[in-house]
């Protein structure tokens, strides 16, 4: 399974903003940032968005293609899409603190879909889809807690605490989906390649 390698931090910094959620990412600042051009622009609002979701060029260019095929908004489309892959979403209930951390579980077998194991963290989420954690890994401290101590709140997500488990209630829309970008400079990056 190919991911993004390498420090985490000093992306956020590149960015000066947060993409990873994690208190250390921006601690030593943000790096100042000279005249950009157009181009420059939509390249890191686009690797911006590669960042917050830990996906890598060939797999974005898929989602791509998909977001502007399909009969809404391309960037509405396409953070719609990335919303619901099935790591994204183990890292919005809170069953890990970090997109990484949700994307191992997802990997080792700890994570089901309506009741049945699903280790592709690439697996789309439907409308109606019960995520929960799997019996024995609520024993798991470490899942326990980051799962008890999350306050999120999603007006997409449905999360039962007693029951370790979650469930997408509706299609989430560009504006409650908390990633700092601009969708724009994305759907201009990629018109002219697709």
């Amino acid at each position: 399974m190919a991911r993004p390698m390498g420090p985490r931090f000093k992306v956020a910094r590149r960015f000066g903003v947060n993409v990873f959620n994690h208190p250390k990412a921006l601690s030593r600042g943000a790096k100042s940032t000279n005249k950009i051009s157009e181009y420059g622009k939509q390249l890191i609002e686009k690797q911006k968005l590669k960042a917050y979701y830990g996906i890598l060029e060939k797999q974005f260019k898929r989602y791509v293609k998909e977001a502007f095929k399909s009969d809404k908004n391309p960037s509405e489309a396409l953070v719609s899409r990335l919303e619901r892959r099935l790591d994204n979403i183990v890292y919005r209930i809170g069953f890990a603190s970090t997109l990484r951390q949700a994307r191992q579980m997802v990997v080792h077998g700890h994570i089901l879909v309506n009741g049945s194991k699903v280790n592709i963290p690439s697996y789309e989420v439907l409308v109606g889809d019960s995520i929960s954690l799997k019996e024995k890994s609520r024993k798991v401290n470490l899942f326990a807690e980051s799962f008890k101590d999350n306050n999120t709140v999603l007006s997409y997500l449905e999360i039962d605490k007693d029951n370790f488990s979650g469930k997408l209630v509706k299609i989430p829309e560009r504006y409650e989906v908390p990633i700092e970008i601009t969708d724009s400079y994305i759907v201009e990056f990629y018109s002219k390649l697709v």
